[in-house]
């Protein structure tokens, strides 16, 4: 491909995801390895943060900050096996077994589902592009700390009930059955959600821009509901472990607030600039959590 014609490849995203992440795993390794601290927990945010700024790097090199995005769902199945593999015993326990199913689960599907959504690396997410527009020459200190840096926090302290999960000696209980089907209900919400959404953009008609169908019909964004749900069911790992610290729920809490106080509103602000009458379109669906009755 010769001049800027790779930005439009339909396979581009994903060639260049594979060519930023490649070495971006293999930083966070090289740090790791070398140890700068007698802290498993804090060698694994460092290097997380060490892999963040190659992807960073990345998004300013390419000028395109969705390069990120897949991060989110990459850095957990890793970070959950080299816990359970540096911690543990050389065999995984059968909760770390589950917990890391159910991750790498998770981990695929969200990872497949923004590689085909992401048609070409001339795509990029709108919320970035008006960030770029209103911080101009600001943007890339935007990028690293409030897209980048800030949500690789936020996963990291998702993951930290699995840290528990890799200390735990505890024998699997009533409460693991429970995180279980929490985190699998969850990555089932997401995926039926997701299918939905994309048969139901194959079909759209301007008298049906919105989506009101199966899971939508009950909440406004059922895949969001599936994230948080997964989280929290993380979380639910860490209580059956015997995790007793209570600043470990700080992850669970912060996915809820930043959902709920962020990405729900710039959502359906976003729908509502496009679609004037969203409003009326969704006026008996939740914005996010289904009512009980």
């Amino acid at each position: 491909m010769s001049g800027s014609s790779w930005r439009h490849h339909r396979y581009g995203p994903a060639i260049i995801s594979l060519i930023v992440y490649l070495p971006a795993v293999g930083v966070a390794w090289w740090v790791v390895t070398t140890a700068p601290t007698q802290s498993v927990l804090w060698n694994t945010l460092i290097a997380d943060v060490a892999a963040t700024l190659v992807v960073f790097v990345a998004s300013v090199l390419t000028r395109n900050s969705s390069i990120y995005d897949p991060y989110w769902s990459v850095a957990p199945p890793l970070i959950a096996i080299y816990w359970f593999v540096a911690i543990g015993n050389a065999e995984l326990t059968p909760r770390e077994w589950l917990a890391f199913g159910l991750v790498l689960l998770w981990a695929l599907r969200l990872t497949f589902n923004c590689m085909r959504r992401w048609r070409s690396y001339a795509e990029q997410d709108f919320r970035y592009l008006d960030l770029k527009a209103r911080f101009g020459r600001l943007y890339p200190l935007v990028d690293l700390l409030g897209i980048e840096l800030y949500p690789t926090v936020l996963v990291f302290l998702g993951c930290i009930p699995l840290l528990a999960v890799a200390e735990s000696e505890e024998s699997l209980g009533l409460l693991d059955g429970f995180a279980v089907a929490i985190t699998f209900a969850a990555i089932l919400l997401e995926t039926v959600a997701d299918e939905q959404m994309w048969a139901y953009r194959k079909t759209r008609t301007p008298n049906a821009p919105i989506c009101t169908k199966g899971v939508w019909a009950y909440s406004q964004h059922p895949n969001y509901v599936g994230e948080l749900l997964f989280w929290w069911g993380i979380y639910l790992f860490g209580l059956a472990s015997g995790m007793s610290a209570p600043w470990m729920i700080a992850g669970a809490l912060a996915m809820t607030l930043l959902f709920v106080l962020i990405s729900v509103p710039m959502m359906v602000t976003r729908k509502r600039e496009r679609y004037p009458n969203y409003d009326a379109l969704v006026k008996d669906i939740p914005v996010l959590f289904p009512k009980p009755f």
